[in-house]
């Protein structure tokens, strides 16, 4: 199965989530065959990432969104755990600060876009300028209907700068949603996650559907795309998440950059090295190899 080309959100195209089941699997169940296959993805992931850390020229940005619950959490968790936290950086977007909102929109999101070599996940991105900001009514429409273009056009600059993006909406239901509110509720473990706003935002989701839909109309590109992975299984959505990344790390061809010291000289110093520790001496050599 081709999972970037049966997800993604053709550039221009009309999406009605409504007619998208956010429960469809595709016949992948869960067994162990499938848990095992997220695990080798995972670490295929962990593997590219070295290569993309050594190679430092380009970098990949992560984009998770979708309604509360949807799982974002769940696919660093679950997918993106392996990855060497030296490389990689997990960036969640809160409520705008004084100091943000004195900037414009992208201001606190460009400073932390990814640098050349790493990874950055955004739990929650720059699209909460064009979703709860309208949603909420937090500025008016002549405000956040220009910012589709400005997104486009700051994306197109990370890509320019050599940045990968993929940009992932997971798909539930409210059915779904309100079973995991259940479930927080029911483990004192989760209880922490549990907000406040969650009821007040559920009820607003005929609207937060409508403005996801017009942000995959104008914010799927063929630079930066939109994947919609249905997500009432978490087990399918890590399954296709873990795809998807993969199938992109592997398309840029990353190499482990040339070595910039003459080997045979490194490799001749090792090796009096290995002599030098064999006869009993210290890392200086034996006395009259020492400099006076």
């Amino acid at each position: 199965m081709d999972f970037r080309k049966e997800f993604q959100v053709k550039p221009g195209e009309k999406i009605k989530l409504k007619e998208i089941d956010p429960d469809k699997t595709y016949g992948i169940e869960k067994n162990e065959e499938t848990l095992r296959e997220i695990a080798a993805n995972s670490a295929e992931l962990a593997e590219l990432q070295y290569k993309l850390y050594s190679e430092g020229k380009r970098s990949l940005l992560i984009v998770l969104q979708g309604m509360d619950a949807a799982g974002k959490d769940g696919v660093i968790n679950h997918v993106l755990a392996p990855l060497n936290p030296q490389g990689c950086r997990v960036q969640a977007f809160k409520t705008p600060s004084s100091q943000e909102l004195a900037h414009d929109f992208l201001w606190r999101v460009h400073m932390v876009a990814p640098k050349k070599g790493e990874i950055v996940i955004f739990n929650r991105s720059h699209y909460e300028d064009v979703l709860i900001q309208r949603v909420r009514n937090l500025v008016p429409e002549s405000v956040w209907s220009e910012r589709y273009e400005l997104i486009n056009d700051f994306e197109k600059l990370l890509v320019k700068s050599g940045t990968v993006i993929v940009k992932f909406f997971l798909h539930i239901s409210p059915e779904e949603q309100l079973k995991r509110f259940g479930d927080r509720l029911e483990e004192p473990e989760r209880q922490w996650k549990i907000s406040s706003a969650d009821y007040a935002e559920r009820r607003l989701w005929p609207e937060y559907r409508k403005a996801f839909e017009e942000v995959f109309e104008r914010c799927s590109t063929r630079r930066a795309p939109w994947y919609i992975i249905p997500a009432d299984k978490k087990y399918f959505r890590n399954y296709a998440v873990s795809h998807i990344l993969l199938e992109t790390l592997r398309e840029m061809k990353l190499e482990l950059p040339p070595v910039s010291v003459d080997l045979e000289a490194v490799k001749a110093e090792f090796a009096k090295a290995k002599e030098w520790e064999k006869e009993g001496f210290g890392p200086d050599g034996p006395p009259e190899k020492r400099e006076k």
